[in-house]
């Protein structure tokens, strides 16, 4: 007589009664499966304040899938039947379908319940889904061998359950089980920002009057429903001048566009690489001069795609001009800096600020008056000799279009009326070569921009390197100086009309 099909053995196995309640053995196929599901719960659970703030509803569903996808991991854990991971695997697809209708292919209306989690590490989404897609096909895979064990009866099941053949399953699984214990260490760390909480502050304060010498925290704008914060800090009282309204200085974090945000602690904060920048002593140093300083929050890409930063960068300029009064502030005399992809932001803002951009205060003019670039990237089609892990984040935060990298490449928008320019690159820096900043200086002397180079010996892509020429002191001295000629001793600028316009896709 032929031996019975294996399929129809199997169909037999799932249908009947008994099935549902087959028990499965904790193998390490399983327990993966159970760590990418809750590796990806915690994931979107993690920001669940935030998303209360920005969009209540989905912080309800997100509630309610965290208690369904750790609910079914307990049952599982505790007691693994072919039911029961079915029951985990539906938690995990249903997760996976709600990012689909708001993030992958959005169908859903925003803002994106994403964003939150996305305010560090941009891609924090995705390693989401990744880990709701290993644990859908783990659970999956998991079903189908018990069903086939059902199939071929205890005796069969029993003789396979030799050491030798556990030790190689672990072996082969092994390898996706360290990635899901890095992608959910990387994800929960980015959707909780470390230490410090989630991005999105729940108790900013309003624009005006601010107490001297203190860091205030303001709403600037809220694009797509997304609010975005900045950490104003104000100079401390006695260093202003009666009766003049106060400059001010704007720094914009780095991080590839991709990592970081404006915290000193935290997460974010070791992404930004701050100290890179000299904000700190900048900072003090700009306020013990009469500085109004600011350092913003933007959204990261590729959550929100390029040229987002660009528009956010923007609309806080139009911000602090709108606020002007009730800062104390002179709108004739704003100055940016940053380093790495804010040094890259603060040389677009000064050369693109006057054609405006989308959001709030469409009134006010997005331009600035000086630039200082510290090491920023200025023309993101030359990084074939970048490190992997450069061109990596590139990538994953601009995409591989030449278009795009056109259009987000300051070397491509000069302009003959752009601000004074104060760009600073190590000479030793692998990141982003110094060429791209020596090409910049030249091109925009050549339009007539003022602009000053300074090559700096001994350090990368950091300009806070003990034994440096010049020196980090030295360094902060420039930008101070830079500031102090371009913004306090040039007479006031008139400040161009606001425009319309923006820097998507171009054609090179």
């Amino acid at each position: 007589m032929p031996e019975k099909s294996l399929f129809p053995a199997v169909a037999d196995a799932v249908l009947t009664p008994a099935a549902e309640h087959l028990p499965l053995r904790r193998g390490p196929l399983l327990i993966t499966s159970l760590l990418a599901a809750t590796g990806g719960a915690l994931i979107y659970l993690a920001p669940l304040a935030a998303v209360w703030r920005t969009a209540w509803p989905y912080a309800l569903l997100f509630a309610a899938l965290g208690a369904a996808q750790l609910g079914t991991v307990a049952r599982v854990l505790a007691r693994p039947t072919s039911r029961r991971v079915v029951l985990a695997a539906a938690a995990a697809l249903a997760v996976l379908v709600v990012w689909l209708l708001t993030r992958g292919t959005p169908v859903l209306p925003g803002p994106s319940p994403w964003i939150p989690a996305d305010s560090v590490i941009g891609f924090v989404d995705h390693i989401c889904a990744g880990l709701q897609v290993i644990g859908v096909a783990g659970f999956g895979i998991v079903w189908v061998l018990g069903a086939v064990a059902a199939s071929r009866g205890p005796d069969a099941r029993a003789a396979r359950r030799t050491r030798l053949r556990r030790l190689a399953g672990a072996v082969a699984v092994a390898p996706v089980t360290l990635v899901v214990l890095l992608a959910t260490f990387v994800g929960f760390s980015g959707s909780s920002n470390g230490s410090a909480g989630a991005r999105f502050p729940g108790d900013t304060v309003a624009p005006r009057h601010l107490p001297a010498g203190k860091r205030s925290t303001v709403e600037y704008c809220r694009i797509d429903g997304v609010p975005l914060a900045m950490d104003i800090y104000t100079p401390p009282a006695g260093a202003t001048t009666p009766g003049r309204g106060t400059p001010v200085a704007m720094y914009i974090h780095g991080g590839g566009l991709a990592l970081g945000d404006r915290k000193l602690s935290g997460l974010g904060a070791s992404l930004s690489n701050h100290q890179s920048a000299l904000f700190t002593p900048l900072r003090e140093r700009l306020n013990a001069n009469g500085y109004l300083v600011a350092s913003i929050d933007y959204r990261l890409t590729p959550a929100a795609p390029w040229p987002a930063p660009l528009e956010d960068a923007k609309c806080a300029v139009r911000f602090l001009r709108a606020h002007a009064a009730g800062l104390g502030i002179d709108p004739s005399r704003i100055g940016v800096w940053g380093a790495s992809a804010g040094g890259q932001l603060s040389s677009l803002l000064g050369l693109t600020g006057r054609q405006g951009g989308p959001g709030p205060y469409a009134e006010q003019s997005s331009a600035v008056q000086a630039v200082v670039d510290m090491f920023g990237p200025t023309d993101l089609n030359d990084f074939a000799d970048a490190p992997q892990i450069i061109r990596f984040l590139l990538a994953a935060g601009i995409g591989t279009s030449t278009a795009t990298r056109y259009a987000a490449s300051p070397i491509n928008h000069i302009v003959s009326d752009a601000p004074p320019f104060l760009i600073l690159h190590g000479a030793q820096d692998e990141e982003v070569a110094p060429r791209q900043s020596v090409r910049f200086a030249d091109r925009l002397r050549a339009a007539g921009v003022p602009t000053t180079f300074v090559e700096v010996a001994g350090t990368g892509h950091t300009l806070a390197t003990a034994g440096q020429q010049p020196s980090p002191q030295d360094v902060a001295d420039l930008v101070v100086d830079f500031f102090m000629a371009t913004l306090v001793r040039q007479p006031p600028v008139e400040i161009p009309m606001a425009g319309a316009g923006g820097l998507g896709a171009a054609t090179a």
